[in-house]
């Protein structure tokens, strides 16, 4: 029995061992702080150990709530909801008398933008877990929210006496609570630190993004997910002088705290936003070393992208910075640093969340002047009198015009509209579609950085994307330096005119370049209407005189419709004025030029039922866009399958199949000849990326494809020394620039883009190679493609007049192949118009 005894104690001692010295991390974290008792701790409110299991988004808001009714100085603040009507909640934690007082204290926020000298309370906001799987920093929030709102230790006393700390511990719901699912089911009684355990390997498509797969610390410009809208809400409310975001990387790094790499920081980054971010840092070294934590900063991550949360503040007059703490992804891992073990890693993000608490507080004072002084510059006044400005036009597409005044109020740009039309240079600027938009006003440095462009660049290393343009992104009309009386322009969207439909009409018109003109057509074809396309452009007489209409009109016959003369019209006017689209009416199909309205090239478009093949060796984030663009644009259904059901998969039921980047290498031969199958007998398969060498590989396509290896020999390495891989590595990637394609606007798949050039986002080195009669271009890269961004010079020669996008016909069918994502992100909104083409006009022209 004795022998026994010694045994078991030979075997608990180390795990006794173990679990004191997680206790002492945590403890030391806290610094052991003396807090109210009445106040429940995490540990408590939970009934385990925090960091003893992954915690739900529900209940870090139940947390979050019994604070707020424990402790004076806790109020909660609603940001909104997630995709998955997940609710987000920030803590609001300062002294009680500033809880009374907060009413007064926004006010004083709201005055913020007009630069006058601050005299309230510096905001401090600390923000966690944007990335769904990097979960140490939604469960250090927790311990961070019960020390302010319970302590008395006198440095948080002071710290909430001046200051109001506002705490987000979960910034996406939805990812963290796919994270915490999938994480706790592999979790056991006896950790297993193996890398190659379910627990550290996440299944497709990961916590990291939201709802629709897409990766919301990418998202602070665009605005294109609720998250991020609310978010933003969020910081113009409470405008911090100081934002700390929390993330993790890899699980052999140690901890980052910016600054990043010095070379790297976008130049319109004021000089005196780094010179604060560096006095702070020596905050957050100070403790981490008291926890010897390793520790690592201007290496690797970067200031360029503002479309970060640790960026986004930097071009708003606040101090943004980023921390990384080494991803645990379970309860422990092994690493090249030794054992990871999740309540240390959370210990770590309590102890920068603390010293960013004191640093900004030790800084206060030059903080908020900081803040004054990004404002008070005389080219951010009110703009009033004439004012120079960017002018722009979406070129007879309101709805991406009212797309970005959304944007950019969100934003807090001052813009305006016209009230009448105007000529500058060779383009008429039209009220239902233009906007002015003056430069000296209070967000003129977010206004420049929204507008940037740039193709030199001092370091071509990224760490997101080289360009995000919005002239681009948008496909503007864009007139720089316009001088305009803005008393003169209207703050208010111009009114449009109703839709009224006579009794003589005979049919509907749309114009196809209305960016909400797919979506209308989606709820008539739901409704069983029947709709048809032109392939040619025409002329002819409506209600409001004669009219050109371009290749891609919609025409909605009102003659012998299943459903009934009146409920139809009613359906149009209430679609027309509910997505603000211009339709208009004729009473006679005779055309004034072109084909008549009964014409054999006006095509009948067939109802819609499209697949999307999911799972892993697909992109999770390009499968993410097709189903956003899919249910958020088109309000139509997109059947997701894993690619292992694809061969049981009965592909005759669908009409489209879509293809995201990926590697595809699970799929074999016999499921390529099903694939062909599926196209002969008239079904139509959007390829993109990675894709298409599948394809390729398959014989599916008949075009040839140069992967990323065929560009390699591009770039000369004969002589290269060691200390120069770095800079051929960064040559190398493309990690997201703009490029122009040359379109042939006589093709279907380009009906309704603007002009003879589109704008993409290119971020992959793959192309197609000229040659072949079986197929057309109906898109190329331009001669000089590069429009903004960084480009090696080797792939700009490379791809400079080579296909971009191709569709091959095969049988009664077609492939679709785009050699790039076109959707990236959901906010190249014009290039859009791709998908919406390859779904209603291939089908029946191609």
């Amino acid at each position: 029995m004795m022998l026994r005894l010694c045994l078991l104690l030979l075997f608990f001692t180390p795990l006794i061992a173990q679990a004191a010295s997680i206790n002492q991390n945590v403890t030391t974290a806290t610094s052991a702080i003396a807090t109210t008792s009445a106040i429940e701790s995490p540990s408590q409110f939970l009934g385990y150990p925090l960091g003893s299991w992954h915690l739900r988004h529900d209940q870090i808001n139940f947390y979050l709530k019994q604070l707020a009714r424990q402790s004076p100085r806790v109020s909660l603040e609603s940001t909104g909801s997630s995709h998955e009507a997940r609710s987000q909640l920030t803590a609001v934690i300062t002294s009680a008398a500033n809880q009374a007082n907060l009413k007064q204290i926004m006010a004083q926020r709201a005055q913020v933008k007009s630069g006058q000298p601050q005299t309230g309370p510096l905001v401090i906001w600390l923000a966690y877990s944007i990335h769904g799987d990097e979960a140490s920093g939604a469960h250090a929030a927790l311990t961070v929210s019960h020390q302010l709102s319970s302590s008395q230790e006198p440095w948080v006393i002071d710290l909430l006496d001046n200051a109001v700390v506002l705490i987000t511990p979960t910034q996406n719901p939805d990812g963290l609570d796919r994270f915490s699912t999938w994480a706790n089911n592999y979790t056991g009684k006896v950790n297993n630190s193996d890398g190659n355990h379910n627990e550290h390997q996440q299944n497709w498509p990961s916590g990291r993004s939201n709802h629709y797969f897409a990766d919301l610390n990418r998202d602070w410009l665009f605005l294109r997910h609720p998250e991020t809208r609310a978010r933003i809400a969020l910081f113009h409310r409470w405008h911090p002088h100081y934002v700390g975001d929390f993330h993790e990387m890899g699980h052999n790094q140690s901890y980052f705290f910016q600054p990043g790499v010095p070379k790297r920081t976008h130049p319109l980054t004021p000089e005196e936003n780094q010179r604060l971010t560096h006095q702070l840092a020596a905050y957050h070294a100070k403790a981490l070393d008291t926890r010897q934590q390793p520790y690592f900063s201007q290496q690797m991550f970067d200031d360029f992208y503002y479309g970060k949360g640790s960026t986004y503040p930097d071009i708003n007059g606040s101090v943004g910075m980023l921390f990384e703490q080494a991803s645990v992804r379970g309860q422990q891992q092994e690493s090249d640093n030794g054992m990871l073990v999740f309540e240390q890693a959370i210990a770590n993000q309590v102890a920068t969340s603390f010293s960013s608490l004191k640093g900004a507080l030790a800084l206060k004072q030059e903080l908020q002047l900081f803040q004054t002084r990004f404002y008070q510059r005389k080219d951010k006044h009110q703009p009033s009198g004439r004012e120079s400005g960017l002018l722009i036009s979406t070129s007879q597409d309101p709805g991406r015009r009212d797309d970005l005044a959304q944007v950019l109020q969100q934003h807090q740009i001052l813009f305006f509209y016209l009230r009448e039309g105007l000529r500058q240079g060779r383009h008429d600027y039209a009220p239902r579609d233009s906007l002015f938009i003056p430069i000296n006003q209070p967000q003129k440095s977010l206004l420049l950085a929204l507008f940037d462009q740039r193709t030199e660049f001092d370091d071509a290393t990224f760490y997101d994307v080289s360009s995000w343009n919005f002239t681009y992104a948008y496909n503007l009309q864009l007139a720089r330096d316009v001088s305009l009386d803005v008393d003169t322009l209207s703050s208010q969207r111009p009114l449009d005119a109703p839709l009224s439909i006579a009794a003589d009409s005979v049919a509907v018109l749309i114009d196809w370049r209305q960016h909400h003109a797919a979506t209308v057509l989606q709820q008539l074809l739901s409704h069983g209407v029947k709709v048809k396309f032109a392939a040619k452009p025409f002329s002819i007489m409506t209600s409001a005189g004669a009219s050109d209409f371009t290749a891609g009109t919609l025409q909605i016959p009102l003659g012998r419709q299943t459903m009934a003369s009146a409920p139809l019209r009613e359906l149009l006017i209430s679609l027309a004025t509910h997505h603000r689209l211009t339709m208009a009416t004729v009473t006679s199909s005779r055309a004034l030029s072109g084909i008549d309205l009964g014409s054999p090239d006006f095509h009948p478009i067939a109802p819609i039922k499209a697949v999307v093949i999911t799972g892993y060796g697909t992109s999770a984030s390009e499968v993410g866009e097709l189903g956003y663009f899919m249910d958020q644009h088109l309000a139509a259904p997109l059947t997701q399958v894993d690619v292992s059901r694809l061969p049981s998969l009965p592909l005759n039921r669908y009409t489209h199949l879509f293809l995201a980047d990926g590697s595809y290498q699970n799929i074999d031969e016999k499921l390529a000849r099903k694939l062909g199958q599926f196209v002969n007998n008239g079904g139509v398969i959007v390829a993109q990326k990675g894709a298409l060498s599948w394809l390729s590989k398959g014989n599916l396509l008949k075009s040839d494809v140069r992967n990323p290896r065929a560009f390699e020999q591009l770039f000369a390495t004969d002589g290269m020394r060691f200390d120069e891989q770095a800079t051929l590595r960064a040559r190398k990637a493309i990690g997201g620039a703009i490029l122009a394609l040359d379109l042939d606007t006589s093709h279907p798949i380009n009906f309704g883009l603007q002009g003879n050039i589109l704008p993409i986002l290119k971020n992959k080195p793959l192309g197609l190679l000229a040659g072949s009669s079986s197929f057309t271009t109906a898109a190329s890269y331009a001669d000089e493609p590069l429009l903004d961004g960084y480009l090696a010079t080797e792939y700009q020669r490379s791809f400079s007049q080579t296909p971009a996008i191709r569709v091959e016909r095969h049988g009664q069918g077609a492939i679709v192949a785009l050699t790039d994502n076109l959707l990236f992100r959901n906010s190249w909104l014009d290039a859009q118009k791709v998908y919406s083409n390859s779904l209603y006009f291939i089908p029946a022209l191609h």
